[in-house]
């Protein structure tokens, strides 16, 4: 078991957000959920050489590029970046910040989604944050969205068991999710086939080669003049 989760919600992400003037309803159910799939909340914060560090499983190298490629084109966001992190143990060690820093490791995280364009997203569409997921923050042969949806659906919005007086709502309510899923896995697995980035590792299948059209040999030429005319073909008109 992880962080619990509201308050990771509240003590970490929801004040990183509004101090770098970045919250909004959606993009916190989208770090959320990215934490929830990454580390289950925290869970883990090192999980093997070629994994990333703290909750959200940050690459070294993709903490890298948010500073060389992305926050030296805007200083002022920077120096509020800088400012969560420690004095003097990020310039000793700047990548242990991702995992012992949650609220350096949050800005770092909305800084991988921002670096890509996403500045909105709607808190209720659990497809979409799936799909910005696959296509920005995890890259792999094991990213998949059903398994983003599962985490977000297991640990940051959890079905609750309705009570015996409610029975017939939740009998309707089931019914109602039951239809949206199979929608969500239409839109996952059209979106798999899509945006998923991950190297295939199966070897291409062959071209298929069409086969020559049978040779028709020509007619016999006749040695009868009259019948040798037919086949003759007629003379090119010159315009």
């Amino acid at each position: 078991m992880g962080i619990c989760l509201d308050e990771l919600r509240q003590f970490v992400v929801r004040p990183t957000l509004k101090q770098l003037r970045a919250w909004s309803p959606g993009m916190e159910a989208l770090l959320l959920g990215t934490a929830a799939q990454e580390s289950e909340l925290g869970f883990h914060l090192k999980q093997g050489r070629r994994h990333g560090m703290g909750i959200f499983q940050i690459l070294p190298s993709t903490h890298r590029q948010i500073w060389d490629k992305y926050l030296i084109n805007f200083p002022p966001l920077a120096s509020k970046v800088r400012g969560l992190a420690s004095q003097r143990d990020f310039l000793q060690h700047p990548h242990a910040e991702l995992a012992t820093n949650l609220r350096y490791a949050t800005a770092i995280a909305w800084l991988v989604y921002r670096a890509a364009g996403v500045d909105h997203v709607e808190s209720d569409n659990l497809p979409k944050m799936a799909k910005l997921w696959k296509k920005h923050f995890h890259h792999g042969p094991s990213a998949r969205l059903r398994d983003f949806v599962d985490s977000y659906s297991k640990l940051v919005k959890p079905t609750e068991k309705p009570s015996p007086e409610n029975e017939k709502a939740a009998v309707k309510t089931a019914a109602r999710e039951k239809t949206a899923s199979k929608k969500t896995d239409c839109l996952l697995v059209e979106e798999d086939e899509l945006i998923d980035s991950a190297p295939q590792y199966t070897s291409a299948a062959p071209p298929l080669l069409r086969a020559p059209a049978p040779h028709r040999a020509h007619p016999p030429e006749s040695t009868n003049p009259r019948t040798a005319r037919s086949h003759a073909r007629p003379p090119q008109v010159r315009a």
